[in-house]
């Protein structure tokens, strides 16, 4: 059973959510939340499985709540909900260590599916989106005065395999899996392999924050 808590200030979007999931058998609502600050409070009370999360709230809005939820070491998964496919916010979000954002008018099963999927490891934002998010909002990466390490020098690269490192790369840049198995002559099995020790070797929570990492470290450059 995935247990699901509700972020949103306005009370009719809040009941539509719950009346959507409580509809399904494998999910619960495990309580509601009408701004950021009770968001992080009642996160840490109830260890929910996934939060899906508001961004625009009064007093702490849905970024800062994430980036606290994230910093707390909860196990707790965030799903950002936005207005727009490419809210100037939903990067930031991303940043602040959410596993993926939706849109609001988001057809059910498509929520539904994220949630899932969030819930089980997996970022909801697809690859090529995610290419797309990241080269729109490129002035959000660090300066040149602020600049990380250079991607061979960089600590949380350093362990990656030359093809690890080669597909990650590929990952920056917008492949699925399938693309990345056509193009390289690899198993997807094998691809699967690769991503996941990336992900471990990295830290990345889940392949959404690994692409972020790519761009961070300068691995990979915005079109």
């Amino acid at each position: 059973m995935t247990t699901v808590l509700i972020v949103d200030d306005q009370p009719m979007q809040r009941f539509g959510f719950r009346m959507l999931l409580e509809s399904q058998d494998d999910m619960t609502v495990a309580g509601e939340a009408g701004n950021g600050s009770e968001a992080v409070r009642m996160t840490a009370e109830l260890h929910p499985d996934v939060v899906l999360m508001d961004i625009r709230m009064p007093g702490l809005d849905g970024i800062e709540a994430t980036r606290r939820i994230v910093a707390s070491g909860d196990r707790t998964r965030v799903l950002i909900l936005t207005t727009f496919d490419l809210d100037e916010y939903a990067y930031d979000g991303l940043r602040a260590g959410a596993s993926g954002f939706l849109i609001k008018d988001a057809l059910p099963e498509e929520l539904l599916s994220g949630i899932r999927a969030v819930a089980s490891g997996d970022a909801v934002v697809a690859p090529s989106l995610t290419r797309r998010l990241l080269d729109a909002y490129a002035d959000h990466l660090p300066a040149a005065g602020s600049a990380p390490a250079a991607p061979a020098t960089h600590p949380r690269l350093a362990s990656l395999t030359d093809r690890e490192r080669e597909i990650l790369t590929v990952m920056g840049q917008g492949w699925t899996n399938a693309e990345i198995s056509a193009r390289l002559h690899l198993a997807e099995s094998t691809v699967k392999t690769h991503v996941g020790r990336i992900l471990a070797k990295t830290g990345a929570r889940d392949r959404v924050q690994a692409v972020i990492l790519a761009y961070d470290t300068k691995l990979v450059t915005p079109a």
